[in-house]
């Protein structure tokens, strides 16, 4: 079974170096395609001796990780983003239970950083996940290339893209909630605060469910505001 690791990249050149240099190790049972989304710094460039494909999307998570499928080789598709770490035993968990029962998954996930509430957090969002069967693409979306192809893919919108194809796997089976952890970075949390954040993620969560548009969302997303700037 080959899996295709495919990563969203914008202007993250040092996130995006320090990712694939992870990945290298894995690389005789992995593709890794970086799909740029039009970055002014160095990234692609970065990226090129370290990944198998480079190639150039429009921008937009959902886009980039659509342009990714589509050149992928893989029977399954691992959906990673340039500042989180993938644990060591990553591909042998996701090839010994993927399909048996369920064609897609998630890991549990640890925040980096020292504050405590990022443990809490980190905590919070594992049990969401194993609740709903919503997973956020901090998480590390895995899914078969059939499932994937069966849903259509990632819907084209500027936010909640992670939410809306959860909520379409669901429909074939509840995803493989791993207990193994990918460590992903805490500093947007850091950055505009730890409670503003938390609040601003339920709020867009909740703002999503009423029928909020996506691009909206991700303005206020972008610039860690709770209301239209």
């Amino acid at each position: 079974m080959k899996f295709s690791i495919i990563i969203p990249t914008l202007n993250e050149a040092q996130n995006t170096q320090g990712c694939l240099m992870a990945l290298q190790p894995l690389r005789s049972d992995c593709e890794i395609i970086v799909v740029d989304g039009g970055s002014t710094d160095n990234t692609p460039a970065v990226a090129e001796p370290l990944a198998d494909q480079v190639i150039s999307s429009a921008k937009g998570r959902a886009r980039q990780m659509n342009a990714g499928a589509r050149q992928a080789t893989g029977e399954v598709l691992v959906f990673l983003h340039a500042d989180t770490t993938l644990p060591d035993n990553a591909i042998p968990l996701m090839r010994q239970q993927i399909d048996q029962p369920a064609p897609w998954g998630r890991f549990d996930i640890r925040l980096s950083g020292d504050h405590f509430m990022l443990k809490v957090i980190a905590r919070m969002m594992n049990w969401r996940s194993r609740l709903t069967g919503i997973a956020t693409g901090d998480q590390v979306i895995f899914v078969t290339r059939d499932a994937f192809m069966a849903v259509g893919g990632y819907p084209d919108i500027s936010l909640m893209e992670d939410i809306a194809i959860c909520k379409a796997l669901n429909k074939i089976s509840p995803p493989l909630c791993l207990k193994a952890k990918v460590t992903s970075s805490g500093r947007r949390w850091l950055q505009f605060g730890l409670y503003k954040t938390i609040l601003l993620m339920w709020s867009l969560r909740l703002r999503y469910f009423f029928g909020e548009d996506p691009q909206t969302l991700a303005r206020l997303y972008s610039g860690g505001h709770l209301w239209k700037p």
